[in-house]
């Protein structure tokens, strides 16, 4: 399972298909066999399965057949698009509390790409990990999740903010007029054929107070996303919610147990009982995400195996080492070997 197992509101598809229709496409070749018809786009209360999302894009691009088709449709989306989650971020004390609400309840979102914050110097680097779908969908997701997200920062931190860095892992073979036309996200235009897919901006930013911050409405915010969030989590498992979870915290911040239950708005024993009930515990989880991310790190060969520790939060080479011993019984040396000769 991954993010986008969970049920999500239609207000991302009418989005799309009033895309598509200020590009001349016809409404019933949109909406072609996702199961949807026009009238369901106008009730707030329908939930949709992620599939029929993916039917939704999938017919957008064979019709467009643009590049860079995700990037100009991400930058549609605002903090309205996504109800009370969005609110939430714009009436959030500070930029830091902001990005925090965001990863806390990024299920509650349109987002396909799996989604993590990690403080590296003097910059906070937001990363999107592509999902694992066909190649045409995923550059799409990949580009709208990200350019989505930065106008979120924009909307969120004001007129002011300039993106330090963006990237994308694919190559688009265009020339600097099409972006120049499309592309309005503060920072200059994006590398492609980088490492990964990230948005990077100056870390002092996350201590901006917000022009908007109400505690009274963030704390509503809060809560009804957390009943969303455990409405959809009977469906989905405790085991894989923790998993996310920790997906999503800062790469070096790795979370303890009551940290993780009071994200999950659980107590520690419950949060411990479930995962027991489940087959595993916080402890595997941790070692199975860490793990994750430690290879995914490994992978990109421009980077030490200091650089490594000290990213996910290690004391030093010699930490890292022992814990990815535990993790995998080889040191990171053996397993960077692996990783790069396509062993899993």
């Amino acid at each position: 399972m991954s993010f986008w197992d969970f049920k999500r509101s239609s207000a991302s598809v009418r989005l799309l298909v009033e895309f598509g229709q200020e590009q001349g496409l016809d409404i019933a070749k949109l909406l072609a066999r996702s199961r949807l018809k026009e009238a369901d786009l106008a009730d707030p209360a329908l939930e949709l399965d992620a599939s029929q999302e993916l039917c939704v894009v999938g017919n957008l691009i064979r019709a467009c057949r643009q590049p860079g088709l995700g990037l100009e449709v991400g930058m549609r989306y605002n903090f309205a698009s996504y109800g009370l989650w969005g609110l939430g971020l714009i009436s959030s004390a500070t930029a830091g509390d902001a990005l925090a609400l965001a990863l806390r309840f990024i299920p509650l979102t349109f987002a396909f790409c799996r989604i993590s914050g990690d403080l590296d110097g003097e910059l906070c680097t937001v990363t999107f990990e592509a999902p694992d779908v066909e190649p045409a969908l995923q550059r799409f997701l990949v580009e709208r999740d990200v350019a989505a997200a930065s106008r979120l920062m924009r909307e969120t931190l004001g007129p002011t903010f300039t993106l330090s860095r963006f990237t994308l892992q694919h190559t688009i073979p265009l020339g600097a007029s099409w972006l120049d036309a499309h592309l309005n996200m503060r920072g200059g235009r994006p590398e492609f054929g980088a490492h990964s897919n990230s948005l990077s901006f100056d870390r002092q930013l996350l201590d901006l107070r917000l022009p908007q911050a109400n505690p009274v409405t963030v704390a509503m915010c809060e809560r009804a996303c957390e009943e969303l969030i455990e409405r959809r989590r009977a469906r989905l498992g405790t085991r894989e919610c923790v998993r996310q979870y920790l997906g999503a915290a800062p790469l070096n911040m790795a979370p303890d147990l009551p940290q993780a239950a009071r994200m999950l708005g659980l107590s520690d024993r419950t949060l411990k009982r479930r995962l027991q009930d489940e087959g595993t515990s916080f402890r595997v989880l941790l070692a199975e995400v860490r793990g994750h991310q430690a290879n995914a790190l490994l992978a990109d060969a421009s980077l030490s195996l200091t650089d490594i520790a000290e990213r996910m939060g290690f004391s030093d080479l010699s930490s890292f080492s022992q814990a990815y011993k535990r993790w995998f019984g080889v040191a990171p040396s053996a397993g960077r070997s692996g990783v790069q000769d396509g062993a899993p």
